[in-house]
């Protein structure tokens, strides 16, 4: 279906047109999605990050050890976590695709967008089903039929969208090949739907499986692509068939652009450095009643029993802080973001959302402090995976640092060695506290404590260590390749090369 012309505009005085494009789009009912996709991808960081706070919330009393059976219990629900963080954020990447391929919306698609926003949002509920019936079948039904319920209205997307062509990118307008780009894209929105009907199948009688194919669903893309990259090194590149789809390509797991992965990822540090606020707010103040009877009235010792929580809170946000920090200054020089770039973003996103539980954690330190040294490895795992990942992504970059890094960044850039000493600073840290909590156990605590204190200073003095630490590097083979100098005996003969040389006499 062609698009319908818009009326002839009225011209001006001057002769100019007096409607502009986006006046243009709005006479003939259709609209750029720029805004929607933001009020998107901010829905979807917040469904992600908000995924942690059943592992956050599972209940161990005071009288509890932190025995093997709460370990297990809270080592599945994060294992759980983790998957169904990364099953958002492929919808995510899905959705940010599908509107690659839609290049302006009307009613009918924005309506369509706001069922399937209303589908992820039901996401969290049927989580929280999961880690609290493990057991039970319909936590994982549920999920998986809400995933069918996001790629079956993807999928209308994309059939309303080429019944009005107009809707389309512009480049897939003008193709002669409209049919098959609508095959191939629907064949690649399916792919996670499908897998997540199979598990909904298996969870009627057999779970596990269901937890391999939802797993599936994230990491089938990469065992893909590297199965065609073993098929191209052993039988050779594939001849491309006669109507292949020209000068377009769509995979929904390809990357993403620079902007919206820093987009995405701003949206996770904001949201979990907001949870560990709500919790304060939630948990940390005192009821009247409370006040009035234990503490005589005073406000003050009231809120005095609450200091541990507190310097959890402040140790807990300078983490989410400078890991974004961190995170920023990575992405400043980085041009590009390859695939394995962005599973790695994903994975360190994934852990981050995690830093609440650390901040539960290192809370509970005052009221159960036989379980300080646990809590603290916990605290320092999902802190070190967090960082290490940010890392990787580094390492990543510099493999292929012509195409991803920035000149600056590269090796022997000037900032390739500050770079370096800033997103090793906080696997390092927490990896030597966790060494350190395994020799000095009673001093779990305050290691734990210390390490979060030192972290910051760290980050003000990086830069003058990292320019004396190279200062020193540099000077080192000077000194050593310098030869010791000569003085002439007195009375000898002047060395008339060196007079030549330096205008002083030698």
């Amino acid at each position: 279906m062609s698009r319908p012309q818009s009326p002839e505009p009225a011209l001006n005085v001057q002769g100019a047109s007096s409607i502009g494009p986006g006046d243009e789009d709005a006479a003939d009912g259709t609209q750029h999605s720029h805004r929607m996709l933001s009020f998107s991808d901010a829905l979807l960081s917040i469904i992600a990050t908000v995924m942690i706070l059943p592992v956050t919330h599972t209940d161990i009393s005071p009288e509890q050890e932190f025995d093997k059976s709460i370990q297990k219990l809270l080592a599945t629900r994060i294992a759980v976590y983790l998957m169904t963080f990364l099953i958002v954020t492929v919808a995510w990447a899905a959705h940010t695709r599908l509107f690659q391929v839609v290049g302006k919306i009307d009613d009918t698609l924005a309506l369509l967008n706001l069922a399937c926003m209303m589908t992820i949002t039901f996401l969290p509920f049927t989580f929280s089903l999961m880690v609290t019936f493990p057991d039970v079948p319909l936590g994982i039904f549920l999920f998986c039929m809400c995933v069918i319920a996001i790629g079956a209205v993807q999928a209308l997307i994309v059939g309303y969208a080429f019944h009005f062509p107009h809707l389309l990118n512009p480049q897939i307008q003008r193709s002669a090949h409209q049919a098959l780009y609508k095959r191939h894209i629907l064949r690649i929105i399916l792919h996670g739907p499908a897998l997540c009907f199979a598990a909904a199948g298996f969870s009627l009688f057999f779970y596990p499986a269901s937890y391999l194919l939802m797993a599936t669903v994230i990491f089938l893309p990469y065992v893909s692509k590297a199965a065609s990259w073993c098929r191209g090194r052993l039988v050779g590149p594939r001849e491309p068939p006669a109507h292949s789809l020209e000068f377009f390509t769509f995979d929904l797991h390809g990357p993403l652009s620079k902007e919206r992965v820093e987009a995405f990822s701003d949206g996770v540090y904001a949201i979990v450095a907001t949870l560990l606020i709500l919790d304060i707010c939630e948990d940390n103040v005192p009821d009247p009643k409370d006040v009035r009877e234990k503490f005589s009235g005073s406000l003050v010792a009231a809120l005095s029993e609450s200091g541990p929580h507190f310097l959890a809170y402040f140790g807990s946000f300078a983490t989410v802080g400078l890991l974004w920090f961190a995170h920023h200054s990575l992405f400043l020089h980085v041009r590009k973001a390859t695939q394995p770039m962005g599973l790695l973003n994903t994975l360190s996103l994934a852990f981050v959302g995690g830093l609440p539980l650390a901040y539960q954690q290192t809370s509970a330190f005052a009221q159960q402090p036989h379980d300080e040294l646990e809590r603290v490895r916990v605290s320092c795992a999902i802190i070190f995976f967090a960082s290490i990942f940010q890392f990787a992504i580094w390492t990543t970059a510099l493999l292929q640092e012509g195409e991803t890094l920035q000149p600056s960044a590269r090796f022997g850039g000037q900032e390739h060695a500050f770079m370096f000493a800033k997103l090793a600073l906080y696997p390092c840290a927490s990896l030597l506290a966790f060494a350190s909590t395994c020799i000095l156990t009673r001093f779990s605590t305050a290691i734990f404590h210390l390490m979060q204190i030192a972290v910051p200073f760290a980050f003000l003095l990086l830069r003058l260590l990292v320019r004396l630490a190279l200062a020193i590097l540099r000077a080192l083979p000077h000194l050593a390749l310098r030869p010791a100098p000569t003085r002439p005996a007195p009375g000898g003969p002047r060395d008339d090369t060196c007079s030549l040389l330096l205008p002083a006499p030698c």
